[in-house]
């Protein structure tokens, strides 16, 4: 990361580890409310639910994937658009 100082890619860092926290821990909370009824009577998980949890995080996952693949693009976007912008300013 061109340009940051170490208290700010510790920052980053740390701003990245909790998004990937909460991400995990939505991404639990769901799938577990979707997948595994709230009165069960195995300690284990049964085939079905197993098959539900795997799907349900693939497609959790991807989704994440996709929203993050999205934002950048629109982020590199605006940066270009920016710059653009400020050609412009000194031009003028």
């Amino acid at each position: 990361m061109a340009g940051l100082n170490e208290s700010q890619m510790k920052l980053v860092a740390d701003l990245e580890i909790e998004m990937m926290a909460d991400m995990y821990n939505r991404m639990t909370s769901s799938c577990q409310k979707k997948c595994i009824p709230p009165k069960y009577r195995d300690g284990e998980l049964s085939k079905g639910e197993a098959v539900c949890l795997d799907r349900c995080v693939a497609k959790y996952l991807e989704i994440h994937d996709r929203v993050g693949r999205k934002l950048t693009s629109i982020s590199q976007q605006d940066e270009a658009a920016i710059k653009k912008l400020q050609a412009q300013v000194q031009q003028n």
